[in-house]
């Protein structure tokens, strides 16, 4: 069978090669029922784009590039999923580039990868999208990109997050209603700016809940499960233990629960424990672990779209876009001793 071409499609829907180039670049200036007919007859033929002949015919590569350091493989995945849904909708290809924070080549790479791979443009992960000389390097270059969860959020025009710090306050204040009032946090790592809300959140549900802070509650985590059993065992070894942990990502939260199951105590009898993500361990261990559902995958959607919408002309305005993270209550939470 012969490999289907644009000039099928442009057969089927009745139209020129040109409209359809149109409509699959989505260009503007398109009828909506000349649109719709192209998409279906795209659909019916099920005609893919040749990227290299999309290059060579205008200005752009198609090609976005994913720019990554996470030490989560749950998160990339999901980020990686995201932004996949969208190119095979816009017909872009994805180029996926891990990329080192504390490498010292990160920028020159960058700026490389930018030059000789001839990216349209790139979304950047935590911590990459804090990354100050790398976002000096992109606006000098006059680069496209789209930061994903930056823990700087002056930057809204270009920029896609969740409401890290509202949900963790409001996490906290449930821990309080349930009659928890040592209630212990782990800190997630000090690069990631974007989890670094989450404490703050928790600070600010604990005022809110009128629960006195005590420093020796909190322990600096690093985002791996390791740091989370560490800091567990650190936490349930003191005189005074806590009656909840919460730790910044369900990395650290399901470590927090083997150091309980290390040292003989029950979960949520003895200790609750909660986490942030909702990664697909934290319903698939026992018992399954309160989280916070970050819509990992639907930032990268999101900051996919305005990617594009950039290499178009498109403006997304400079109003924030804020994705809402939702409290997914399990079983690794029960009353506190102080409970009614």
């Amino acid at each position: 069978m012969s490999k289907i071409s644009i000039t099928d499609v442009a057969k089927c829907a009745g139209v020129s090669i040109k409209t359809v180039s149109r409509v699959i670049n989505r260009e503007e200036h398109v009828r909506v029922d000349t649109r719709e007919r192209v998409e279906e007859a795209i659909a019916t033929l099920n005609y893919r784009p040749n990227p290299s002949a999309r290059s060579l015919a205008g200005k752009r590569a198609f090609v976005i590039g994913l720019l990554y350091d996470s030490p989560s493989g749950n998160y990339v995945v999901d980020i990686q999923r995201g932004a996949l849904r969208v190119c095979q909708r816009e017909h872009y290809e994805l180029l996926i580039h891990p990329s080192g924070l504390q490498s010292s080549d990160l920028v020159a790479e960058v700026s490389h990868l930018l030059r000789q791979s001839k990216v349209d443009g790139f979304l950047l992960t935590p911590p990459l999208s804090d990354h100050e000389r790398l976002l000096a390097m992109l606006r000098a270059s006059d680069a496209r990109f789209v930061r994903i969860a930056p823990g700087d959020h002056a930057e809204t025009a270009r920029s896609v997050f969740t409401n890290d710090r509202e949900s963790c306050r409001m996490m906290t204040e449930y821990l309080v209603s349930l009659g928890h009032r040592s209630l212990a946090f782990i800190v997630g790592h000090p690069d990631h700016k974007a989890v670094g809300e989450r404490y703050r959140g928790y600070l600010d549900g604990l005022k809110a809940a009128g629960v006195p802070f005590d420093e020796r509650l909190v322990k600096q985590g690093f985002n791996t499960f390791q740091s989370g059993v560490e800091c567990g065992l650190e936490l349930l070894r003191q005189v005074d233990r806590p009656s909840v942990v919460f730790a910044s990502n369900d990395d650290m939260a399901v470590g927090v629960m083997r150091a309980a199951r290390q040292s003989g105590i029950r979960i949520p009898e003895e200790l609750s424990v909660v986490g942030f993500d909702d990664i697909p361990m934290a319903c698939q261990i026992c018992p399954a672990l309160t989280t916070i559902r970050q819509p990992v995958e639907a930032m990268a959607m999101k900051g996919a779209e305005m990617l594009l919408g950039q290499l178009r002309g498109v403006s997304s305005g400079n109003h924030a876009v804020v994705l809402e993270s939702v409290i997914q209550l399990r079983e690794s939470t029960g009353p506190g001793p102080c409970s009614p």
